[in-house]
């Protein structure tokens, strides 16, 4: 991968703060593996929400990963934005520059990734890789340090062959390339399958032969993190409706070390659909070399709950400007900045119990003051 800082350090070793891109995303990556701690993977769709995520991992001295999906890119550039496809790009575009700008002075290494990118939103992602290419060019770093393409629900040749044939754009520019094998259940903003619950159907636990395939293709080609499916689902369900199988990321390490003769743990993983799960599977997958958690619905949950507790609290103040029995304004109250910091600060607070299960606190590798 293109080095894209003079401060490039093995692990142990310090990055400066702000965006990873290049090497210092393996860095960050080696770290964590080794380590033994994941980093929670957020789902944004403003300013309120990335400043929130920022907040919550400095305050808790952990790197963190900012991600937006299509929908949430789109949200992010203005429902206003008839043309689709460039609200997609611009919005993205525009959170990404929005975290470049701000992450350093929160004192913490910042990953900046799009989630699931399906056939129909390639294009997406194309069109983020050349905005990425001008940034190069101009002598920044990329825009983001990963894109995910997820054609989990093609057939895996076709799957590896799209993969291939934009992984080494991605390479030349510094950013990383995360696939899905297997699929992950529920839905992620139009992407996504139906829940099954059949314990032994393959599609929704990867086979380690297929990770061994997908490896041997696309590694020597660029870098490449791994969402294995382990029977995990988007958004949260009822307990008893989703079984975790963690150990099945054991057996894909496993199998690739063997028949390459590589160390152990070779694999960088991404647990998606990490809402709702139970702890010690979240400890469980994160010691087989998880290094991502992506956290979505219950973010969202923190959101809205945060804000509708505080409508309950102050009701008058959402229906009238002034009070009508005492005549007292109401703006202190009905001030978006008010109600929306209190959205932001119930972001925080759920993710500090993912820095917590994660074992990320305290841990964040960017260089001190």
């Amino acid at each position: 991968m293109t080095k894209t800082s003079p401060n490039v350090s093995s692990h142990g070793r310090t990055l400066p703060p702000g965006v990873v891109t290049g090497d210092d995303y393996l860095t960050l990556i080696d770290a964590c593996k080794a380590g033994g701690y994941a980093l929670p993977a957020v789902n944004v769709v403003g300013t309120d929400s990335v400043n929130a995520v920022l907040e919550a991992a400095a305050r808790n001295k952990s790197d963190v990963i900012v991600q937006c999906s299509n929908g949430g890119a789109r949200f992010y550039a203005g429902e206003g934005l008839a043309d689709q496809h460039k609200a997609r790009v611009l919005g993205a575009a525009a959170m990404a520059r929005h975290v470049h700008m701000l992450a350093k002075e929160y004192g913490i290494c910042v990953i900046l990734h799009t989630d699931h990118a399906d056939r129909k939103l390639i294009p997406w992602i194309e069109g983020l890789l050349d905005l990425s290419e001008e940034e190069v060019r101009a002598g920044r770093p990329p825009l983001f340090s990963s894109h995910m393409i997820d054609l989990s629900a093609e057939p895996l040749e076709d799957n590896l062959a799209e993969c291939a044939r934009l992984l080494p754009r991605m390479e030349k520019l510094g950013i990383s390339l995360e696939i899905e094998l297997g699929v992950t259940g529920g839905e992620e903003d139009g992407v996504g399958h139906d829940l099954e619950d059949h314990e032994d159907n393959a599609h929704l636990y990867t086979q380690p032969e297929d990770v061994l395939l997908a490896w041997n293709k696309l590694s020597p080609l660029g870098h490449v993190t791994v969402a294995a499916s382990f029977g995990n689902v988007h958004g949260v369900y009822k307990p008893g409706n989703v079984q975790l199988r963690p150990e099945i990321l054991l057996h894909s390490q496993e199998h690739v070390a063997k028949e390459l003769g590589l160390g152990p743990k070779p694999l960088s993983l991404v647990f998606h659909g990490g809402s709702g799960s139970e702890k010690d599977k979240i400890t469980a997958a994160v010691s087989y070399g998880v290094f991502k958690m992506n956290i979505d619905t219950d973010v969202q949950f923190a959101f809205a709950n945060g804000i509708g507790q505080y409508v309950l609290d102050h009701p008058k103040a959402f229906l009238h400007q002034i009070d009508p029995e005492t005549d007292a304004p109401y703006k202190k109250l009905y001030d978006p900045r008010k109600w929306l910091r209190v959205g932001e600060e119930s972001i925080a607070t759920r993710l500090e119990e993912a820095f917590r299960d994660l074992g990320s606190r305290g841990r964040s590798i960017a260089q001190g003051d």
